[in-house]
């Protein structure tokens, strides 16, 4: 159902951007909000953004706004997360994640179903 994928390398320098995209199959944008979540070592997992219902409110974590766009691609089956002036604080494991209609409440709550996810490491 889902696959999560980096366009651009996950080692990049303070200041760089990077794009995730979680690419997914078996249902509609519609029907679900798609969240990025991260968990660096040691530390909580920590919602970054989400979309609902096919480009529907977003949320942006406080650490993040102003510097993460989220964005859905229909023709491509696709949410991405675009990650401008990162900073090392951003070095994670980041996945996305999908919340059906019925168990979603915003911003953050209700995700089921969980992509494998990729690293990323800012440095300084």
């Amino acid at each position: 159902m889902f696959s999560c994928r980096r366009l651009g390398g996950g080692l990049v320098r303070a200041g760089g951007s990077l794009r995730l995209s979680c690419a997914v199959s078996g249902f509609t944008f519609d029907d679900y909000a798609i969240g990025w979540f991260r968990q660096a070592p040691g530390k909580e997992r920590e919602g970054v953004s989400c979309i609902e219902y096919s480009d529907g409110r977003k949320y942006y974590s406080d650490s993040v706004k102003g510097r993460f766009t989220i964005f859905s691609d229909y023709a491509k089956n696709t949410v991405s997360l675009q990650m401008n002036s990162l900073e090392p604080e951003d070095t994670a494991f980041y996945y996305c994640a999908a919340a059906p209609k019925s168990n979603f409440v915003y911003p953050l709550y209700g995700f089921a179903y969980w992509g494998k996810g990729t690293q990323v490491t800012v440095s300084s």
